[in-house]
C-alpha cells in the first residue's frame, strides 16, 4: 500500500507543478496585462483534485490517520483556484487579480501542505 501511496503523492506533486509552472511562465505576461490561464495549469488542477482524494482514501484505507480540517481547507482552495481556471480558460487574457489570486492560492496551498503539521 505504501508503493501506490507514494506513487500518488508523486502524482500530486506532478500536478501541482504543472499548475505553479503555468502560473510562474506567465508572470511576465501578467506585468503587461496579457496573461492567460494554460491548459496545464486546469490539467495540473485537475490532477491534483484526483490525487487529492485518492490520497485520502487510500490513507484511510490502511488506517493511517487523516487530519480532515486541513484536507477540507486545502480541497476549498483547490476549488477556488480550479473554477477561476476553469471559468476563464478560454478568454484570450485575464485580468491581473484573477491571475495573481491563482498564483497566490496556489502558494498558499503548498505551504498548508507542507507546513501543517
Amino acid at each position: 500500500m505504501d508503493v501506490l501511496i507514494n506513487v500518488f503523492v508523486a502524482l500530486h506533486i506532478i500536478g501541482i507543478a504543472s499548475l505553479l509552472g503555468g502560473f510562474l511562465t506567465q508572470m511576465k505576461a501578467m506585468g503587461e496585462g496579457t496573461a492567460r490561464f494554460t491548459p496545464a495549469m486546469l490539467h495540473g488542477a485537475l490532477t491534483m483534485l484526483v490525487t487529492g482524494v485518492a490520497l485520502v482514501g487510500l490513507n484511510q484505507a490502511d488506517e493511517q490517520a487523516v487530519n480532515n480540517l486541513k484536507v477540507g481547507i486545502k480541497l476549498a482552495v483547490l476549488v477556488v483556484i480550479l473554477a477561476l481556471v476553469y471559468v476563464k480558460r478560454d478568454e484570450e487574457t485575464v485580468g491581473k487579480g484573477a491571475f495573481a489570486t491563482v498564483g497566490g492560492l496556489t502558494l498558499a496551498n503548498i505551504f498548508i501542505a507542507t507546513l501543517w503539521t
